[in-house]
């Protein structure tokens, strides 16, 4: 299993339609409900965004969605400058999704 963290900061003028972007690739992952991916995205008040990627298998089932592969493709054109990987080991994670 791999995690990986990649953050960078959209342009400005940029951030909505790279959030747009990213609503496609949510849009795709519940109407394909790809098995072996973990995928959560974050966007700050500067218009940075983090996203959390985790992946059961040696092929990441992202890069098969036409979403994906379309946010992926012009992303260097919506970001001020390349953005940073790294990878990523959980400590803790909670969720309760509904109360008792």
């Amino acid at each position: 299993m791999t995690r990986r963290l990649i953050r960078y900061k959209a342009k400005p003028d940029r951030a909505d339609e790279n959030q747009r972007l990213i609503e496609a690739v949510f849009q795709e992952l519940r109407a394909r409900r790809p098995d072996g991916v973990r995928y959560m995205v974050l966007r700050m008040a500067d218009d940075s965004f983090a996203h959390f990627v985790e992946v059961e298998s040696a092929v990441n089932p992202l890069q098969a969605l036409g979403s994906f592969r379309a946010f992926s493709s012009t992303s260097a054109e919506r970001t001020l400058e390349p953005a940073v990987a790294s990878e990523a080991r959980v400590i803790g994670d909670y969720r309760m999704l509904e109360k008792p």
